[in-house]
């Protein structure tokens, strides 16, 4: 039925896995799982970045209902408004992309991306002003005889996080199966996707979701809810796609989102010195600090394979 689900394809390529052994090696080697990540910062298309798989669902039902304009919303290095107005370039559609912030005197990282991709930028001037002038546009488009679709912030709907379930087809694929997965959980469509993913897929891979902001009971519900609109729009049972294993550590939150704590920095430098390959520091540093704290204490056998899923955002390097 997933499968089976319209999509697009705009990122065609299944990306890297690689293993890390660089990094196992110096964080205890042999007593530890064998480690590998997947390269959703690779993805190839508009930077890479989480958000292109559930745009490849959520836009593909806007443009089954003829949508000639694609709006979404977020803030001013929403990695989400960048990928859409990505897609909307590949896919010949108008962007209109509603920002909270001023407007930069210089455009830096993925604010200039937005322009370059052609997209149409509005500023509101904070995140409660930001829904209602988005709300604002689709008027504006019907009257210049265009038909408008919002596109959900974040891309995190039960249809967006289905979209992220389709990656498990590609660790198959690569002959993987790991016991755990750790990544990176904000909005939750990443972590109610991979969890589906895995059920649909047969394996039962436990998945951790390591928070960048929310608290855990916060982010827990925000997840079950997605599993469940995931579940009505496949006629199954929540329970079928791991409703009551949901896992999330909040214990890198630290000072909240896009605050680094020593331990996010330590993470972000281990991977960058070890295997040559950069974490952001707002999502995946932090997410890695969870991982490397359960393997110092031990949490997983040596006989396991874990996965840290890589889901981009380095372009927040340069803001």
């Amino acid at each position: 039925a997933m499968m089976s689900m319209p999509a697009i394809s705009l990122a065609p390529h299944a990306t890297p896995l690689d293993e890390l052994v660089r990094l196992r090696d110096s964080l205890g080697g042999a007593n530890l799982p064998r480690l590998f990540m997947k390269r959703d910062d690779l993805l190839s298309f508009g930077f890479g970045g989480n958000k292109v798989r559930k745009l490849q669902t959520v836009i593909a039902e806007a443009q089954a209902a003829g949508a000639h304009t694609l709006i979404t919303c977020g803030g001013l290095q929403s990695k989400h408004a960048r990928a859409t107005a990505a897609a909307g370039a590949a896919l010949g559609l108008r962007v209109v992309l509603v920002l909270n912030g001023e407007k930069p005197a210089t455009p830096v990282a993925n604010t200039p991306l937005d322009l370059l991709l052609g997209a149409d930028v509005r500023y509101a001037p904070g995140r409660e002003a930001r829904v209602p002038a988005m709300h604002a546009v689709p008027d504006e488009e019907r009257r210049a005889g265009r038909r408008p679709a919002i596109v959900p912030i974040g891309a995190s709907t039960g249809r967006g996080a289905l979209g992220f379930a389709r990656g498990i087809a590609e660790i198959l694929a690569a002959g993987l199966k790991p016991q755990v997965i750790v990544h990176s959980s904000s909005s939750g469509g990443t972590q109610a996707g991979l969890m589906a993913g895995c059920r649909l897929f047969g394996l039962a891979t436990k998945v951790i979701g390591v928070s960048a902001d929310e608290s855990e009971p916060t982010l827990r519900v925000v997840v079950g809810d997605l599993i469940g609109e995931m579940a009505a729009r496949l006629g199954t049972r929540p329970e079928l796609l791991g409703a009551t294993e949901i896992d999330v550590d909040d214990s890198q939150v630290g000072g909240g989102y896009g605050i680094a704590t020593p331990a996010s920095t330590e993470a972000m430098e281990m991977v960058a010195r070890r295997e040559g390959i950069l974490l952001d520091p707002v999502y995946t540093a932090k997410a890695m600090a969870g991982l490397i704290a359960r393997l110092r204490a031990g949490a997983f056998s040596s006989g396991t394979t874990v996965l840290f899923w890589h889901t981009g955002g380095q372009v927040g390097f340069f803001a």
